[in-house]
């Protein structure tokens, strides 16, 4: 039996186990970057701004899955991040990088 688990670092990658389990990770739909203090500091950076997405499917002989890197209007969402006063937000939307 293969088990899929689904898990968010805004890094896109799959990775299968030794045991079969496939684990995926899209990356990031809007903020492919951010840093914070909590658990402790750290920081995740997608390194472009383009939205990800991954779609997978059930075959015969288990998962597929496919990667999706999508152009979008990161400058309009940056500016809605400046007006809400988050310019973190606004670098990160921009460049990916934290």
């Amino acid at each position: 039996m293969h088990r899929w688990w689904f898990v968010d670092t805004h890094v896109a990658r799959q990775v299968r186990q030794p045991d079969g389990t496939l684990v995926v990770n899209p990356g990031s739909v809007g903020l492919p970057a951010y840093t914070d203090d909590e658990p402790f500091p750290h920081a995740m950076e997608a390194g472009s701004p383009h939205a990800r997405y991954a779609v997978l499917e059930q075959q015969p002989a288990g998962w597929t899955v496919e990667q999706y890197s999508v152009a979008y209007d990161w400058e309009a969402a940056a500016l809605q991040a400046e007006r809400t006063g988050r310019h973190d937000w606004a670098g990160w939307i921009r460049t990916g990088r934290g």
